[in-house]
């Protein structure tokens, strides 16, 4: 029997409607589920047991009160009763926000960062907030991989993955500044979305990189993903089935990038048996080269990141040095070696790639390439390499990590979906036709 920790968000919304579960059950057994499996898996730096209940019940009552009103129930919002985790580099004013960092051990933020306040708005529970790296870079946290606890899972969002992978979590929220939502969502084996650049409300979240940080989250299958951007943008909370509602089915870019020599047997066999079913199910699957000049925006992105890195973080970098790991300080003067003219010219490859894919995406409905160069890597000193994300990052598309693939040492193994920026929904309508379809079921 299906526990309530294990159901997707858009199960325990359903079931919550036709009264069949309550959301203090659902946080319950969510609470349950961390306490059996936390002390292991380690992806939460702060619960609010106690407030998530009573908020439970407050949604309980109000959907009691509506269950006689035809309709009503809808107005508890497209979230009413889920818990969700919250990436510790996003601002709680009832929680601890300490961004990963010895800088800001006891920091208590005096307003909910724009997401928070949107989804507690929609009727989702803030459970806790989830582990981050550092200022959402590379110095890893406690987080262990649910499947093996001696294998990372990624980062930055290093706890959201976790915590939705290990059923502790219907929902997390994550950032990406390179690969921190679609590389851990990879190698934790779950449904990882960062939206197009600038589409979702980034106040409260602490800056890396102003010109590439982008709000995503986990979950555990794609149609959770309207849910969520229902209470952000106001966009449908639930659509129809996408077999019904697309024309036809998708035109499928198989896209190796200039770095698929980086990935090893397990991610090559994943993507390409993923284009191989999809092609079976019916889709029209071409290969896609993409331009020459596309072959240097990985670097460009790794400059841009670390020029701004040196701008945002510059108050910690020059008043609390001494808190901060070597890591995020070799970025910071990584950046401040950047020259602007250098930093203009990257920008401006930027928008080049930009309109370079608006041509590819008129042939094409979405591109298939890696999420992540195979499975999770052993140990717990790095969180691996975001190398097939850094592209799609600086360039502002959004991506969708589908999971269901294994590698040879069992851990996941995922492929990435990458849409059209600013199409996030035509993206969303063929990933969830193809999420089943790139396992060949």
């Amino acid at each position: 029997m299906t526990q309530a920790n294990e159901l997707t968000a858009s199960q325990a919304r359903a079931a919550m409607d036709r009264g069949d579960l309550r959301a203090e059950d659902l946080v319950q057994a969510c609470l349950e589920r961390i306490a059996m499996r936390d002390a292991d898996v380690k992806a939460w730096c702060h619960l609010a047991a106690k407030p998530s209940l009573a908020a439970a019940k407050v949604i309980d009552r109000a959907l009691d009160q509506a269950s006689e009103q035809p309709g009503a129930i809808d107005k508890g919002g497209p979230l009413a009763g889920l818990p969700i985790g919250v990436k510790d580099i996003i601002d709680t004013a009832d929680m601890p926000t300490t961004y990963g960092s010895a800088v800001y051990p006891d920091h208590r933020p005096t307003m909910d960062a724009a997401c928070v306040a949107l989804v507690r708005a929609a009727g989702g529970i803030a459970l806790g907030k989830t582990v981050s790296t550092e200022f959402a870079y590379f110095q890893p946290g406690k987080t262990t991989n649910p499947h093996n606890p001696g294998h990372t899972p990624g980062g930055s969002s290093s706890g959201s993955a976790a915590a939705v992978a290990d059923f502790m979590v219907p929902f997390a929220f994550g950032t990406q500044t390179g690969g921190s939502v679609i590389r851990p969502a990879a190698f934790c084996g779950v449904v990882g979305y960062k939206a197009s650049h600038g589409a979702l409300p980034l106040y409260g979240v602490k800056a890396l990189s102003h010109d590439l940080d982008t709000l995503g989250w986990f979950c555990r299958e794609v149609a959770d993903i309207h849910l969520m951007r229902a209470a952000l943008v106001g966009a449908p909370a639930f659509v129809s089935d996408p077999d019904l509602k697309m024309n036809g089915v998708p035109k499928i870019g198989l896209c190796r990038t200039y770095e698929w020599d980086q990935a090893d047997d397990d991610c090559q066999r994943a993507v390409l048996a993923a284009a191989k079913n999809l092609e079976a199910a019916g889709a029209e699957v071409v290969d896609i080269t993409l331009p020459p000049s596309f072959a240097d925006l990985v670097d460009s992105q790794k400059r841009v990141m670390a020029q701004n890195a040196a701008r945002d973080l510059a108050f910690e970098y020059y008043q609390h040095r001494d808190r901060m790991s070597s890591h995020i300080i070799a970025l910071i003067e990584q950046g401040q070696g950047v020259d602007f003219a250098t930093y203009q010219n990257d920008v401006a490859a930027t928008v080049a790639g930009r309109a370079a894919l608006q041509g590819i995406f008129a042939q094409v409905d979405v591109l298939l390439c890696p999420s992540a160069p195979g499975e999770a890597p052993k140990g717990l000193d790095n969180t691996g390499d975001p190398i097939f994300n850094r592209l799609w990052t600086l360039l502002g598309n959004p991506c969708v990590n589908l999971p269901g693939h294994t590698g040879s040492h069992g851990l996941p193994v995922g492929v990435q979906a990458v849409g059209a920026m600013g199409q996030d929904e035509a993206l969303l309508a063929h990933c969830r036709w193809m999420e089943r379809r790139v396992l060949g079921s």
